[in-house]
């Protein structure tokens, strides 16, 4: 295998055989060593039985990226005029088709391989979703979600009506996305637990579902034939964000479930079972990554805490191909938990933010890459922004430029270190 050399001054990627002892997994291990300036070296274990897939035709992507990018002032004040009346649906739909077009041949001309709509026709990363199923309705809620420094707005989602899924307009946007971009099309989605874990029993019915588990069985049948149905759309690439697992790594959050009547434990085994449910009925070429995110609104987040009290279930119980991991600031904690990363299964390090506008630094990039490589093997890893850049519509504080920048340095980094 041939591993191409990084530019001068960036990084040098050399391959050497390892006579030595096994590795930490028990294996006799080639490496790969990654040089960074100014004099750094990381050495990164891989399985040599298996070899090193430094690139990878199929997602997720060595670069990659989770979905959302910032609605451009032209959007933003179409969705204002049609709220007011001022422009018809037709008209909008027109503005967002440009819009959608001109930022597919953006990720394209970056470098990316996996193209989203940018999530220009939604509202909010899960909201607008959720209110296309069956049984559930749109409401105001007394107060919106609090995030450090500010809350959301007051708009939520709740069950009325037995859950099901009969079609929904994000069908017709995915087919849209699919038409324009010879890559990789992906649709995100929210995971099911987003309709549950905002603010819990009081978002379902009692009259609808006296019995909690009932309404859970439901919602994850309701996403299977969602799931599905995007399949048949011809989505191959589809990501379940998933807030309401990685909340679960902050001990507040699971204080706040138990004083509802919730155990946390249990919580993060149902939402992971709903997932399993959602992807039970995939075609074989269907990839399911999820992404895991503890709060992005503005900039803002909603909790912290390291993997370790969800990595069981992440790891052990839930059956999707790869894994958005936040790992943008402290946080998240360390990588120590993707010691339980199957050799079947990827994570995507979200290790440059979206919250702010600063470029980080190609080295320190690669310096943690090269410390997660401590616990996974560098060919089950890959690179990416930690979330969205506009969860919601109102975006993160940062420039269109800024986030550009970003996605062609995640690419740049991406192709030093694996090639």
């Amino acid at each position: 295998m041939t591993l191409r050399p990084a530019p001068v001054r960036v990084a040098r990627i050399e391959r050497q055989q390892n006579p030595g002892p096994a590795d930490q997994r028990g294996t006799a291990a080639a490496r790969v060593s990654l040089t960074l300036n100014p004099g750094y070296t990381a050495n990164l274990p891989y399985e040599a039985s298996e070899g090193l897939e430094m690139t990878r035709p199929k997602p997720p992507f060595r670069a990659d990226h989770v979905g959302s990018l910032l609605r451009p002032a032209t959007v933003k004040e179409a969705r204002e005029r049609r709220a007011k009346g001022a422009l018809s649906v037709e008209e909008l739909t027109a503005i967002e088709d440009r819009e959608i077009e001109r930022i597919i041949r953006k990720q394209e001309e970056v470098g990316l391989q996996s193209i989203t709509d940018g999530e220009f026709r939604r509202s909010w990363w899960h909201l607008d979703f959720l209110w296309g199923l069956d049984g559930v309705e749109r409401y105001a809620m007394e107060r919106g979600m609090a995030f450090a420094g500010m809350q959301t707005r007051a708009e939520g989602a709740r069950v009325a009506g037995p859950l099901g899924f009969s079609s929904h307009p994000m069908l017709e946007h995915f087919r849209f996305l699919k038409a324009r971009t010879s890559r990789t099309p992906k649709m995100t989605l929210p995971a099911p637990s987003a309709l549950y874990g905002r603010v819990g029993r009081d978002a379902v019915s009692p009259t609808v579902y006296p019995i909690l588990d009932q309404f859970f069985s439901d919602l994850g049948v309701a996403y299977r034939k969602a799931v599905r149905a995007f399949a048949d759309a011809g989505c191959r690439y589809l990501q379940l964000d998933e807030v309401f697992i990685a909340m679960l790594c902050d001990p507040a959050y699971r204080a706040t479930q138990e004083g509802r009547g919730d155990d946390p434990h249990k919580l993060a085994e149902i939402y992971a079972d709903m997932i399993n449910a959602a992807i039970s009925d995939i075609p074989a070429d269907m990839t399911i990554t999820m992404h895991l995110c503890r709060g992005n609104y503005r900039s803002t987040y909603m909790g912290s805490g390291a993997y370790d009290a969800v990595a069981d279930v992440l790891f052990n119980r839930i059956r999707v191909r790869g894994y958005f991991m936040e790992y943008d600031t402290e946080r998240a904690g360390g990588f120590e938990s993707l010691r339980l990363l199957p050799k079947d299964r990827l994570a995507v390090l979200g290790l440059v933010t979206t919250k702010t506008g600063q470029l980080e630094s190609k080295d320190e990039i690669k310096r943690r890459i090269a410390e997660a490589a401590k616990f996974a093997d560098i060919d089950q890893l890959c690179l990416s922004p930690q979330c969205g850049f506009a969860s919601t519509e109102e975006g993160n504080v940062l420039t269109e430029e800024e986030q550009w920048a970003k996605l062609r340095m995640i690419v740049e980094v991406a192709d030093e270190v694996w090639g």
